[in-house]
């Protein structure tokens, strides 16, 4: 089922990644869920899904979107302005929830580019604290321009000792970032040696959101370390949630 939306803000991060907010009449979601948005395109409704950055309980819903010049929809939600129509599900979807993820002593979270969207919204919610002692957010882009919600986090992070927050910049090197994918830094122990924090099947729970080369190939290495899978009838300490 689709409600009628309107944009009522835009943001622009750089020339291609932007935030959209959108007045939308939706039933209540969970930080971690998406909602699917859609326009009419050559006479059919093009949707697509996007993870809600905004907490639960805002006045209006956010979306991260980057435009992809070959994209069947990110284009046409770039020339989008304040006051624009569109199309929104009446519910988000999704199990990438602090619900669904066990209590532990550590809880990273693993994202590339606009896949930061859920863990910007757990962290609005402030929820987080009463799933785990110590999270960590790994942040990994191409380009600085790309680091979204980049000067909210810094905040966030150093308002709070219990969150880390660590980025990679695989493209440029940038003072205080990684240069290296995520992967690289986890195979080589680097990760958890600037977090100060073990990976392992005692205290560990991760969350993989993003690119899928990244999700499979941490998942890969995480399965080497013991870890497994997290699903309901068999508890683990990996979530996976993919876009494509």
């Amino acid at each position: 089922m689709w409600v009628e939306g309107k944009v009522i803000e835009r943001r622009d991060w750089n020339d291609k990644l932007f935030s959209l907010f959108i007045q939308a009449d939706i039933a209540p979601f969970l930080p971690g869920q998406f909602i699917k948005v859609a326009l009419p395109i050559a006479g059919k409704r093009i949707g697509r899904a996007y993870s809600l950055v905004n907490a639960p309980g805002s006045a209006t819903l956010e979306i991260l979107v980057v435009a992809v010049e070959q994209g069947q929809l990110s284009p046409a939600l770039a020339a989008l302005s304040a006051g624009d129509k569109l199309e929104v599900s009446a519910r988000a979807s999704g199990f990438m929830t602090l619900a669904e993820i066990p209590k532990c002593r550590d809880l990273w979270m693993l994202a590339t580019g606009t896949a930061v969207g859920p863990f910007v919204s757990m962290l609005r919610a402030g929820q987080l604290w009463s799933q785990c002692e110590n999270a960590v957010l790994v942040y990994g882009v191409r380009y600085a321009h790309d680091l979204a919600y980049i000067d909210e986090l810094n905040t966030l992070a150093s308002q709070n000792p219990s969150l880390r927050l660590m980025i990679s910049v695989t493209r440029e090197a940038i003072p205080g970032a990684f240069n290296q994918r995520i992967t690289e830094l986890i195979a080589t122990g680097q990760l958890e040696q600037a977090a100060g924090l073990p990976i392992n099947t005692d205290n560990s729970h991760l969350v993989l959101c993003g690119n899928p080369d990244m999700v499979s190939e941490t998942q890969q290495l995480l399965l080497e370390k013991g870890l497994h899978k997290h699903l309901k009838r068999q508890p683990g300490h990996i979530t996976v949630e993919k876009y494509w």
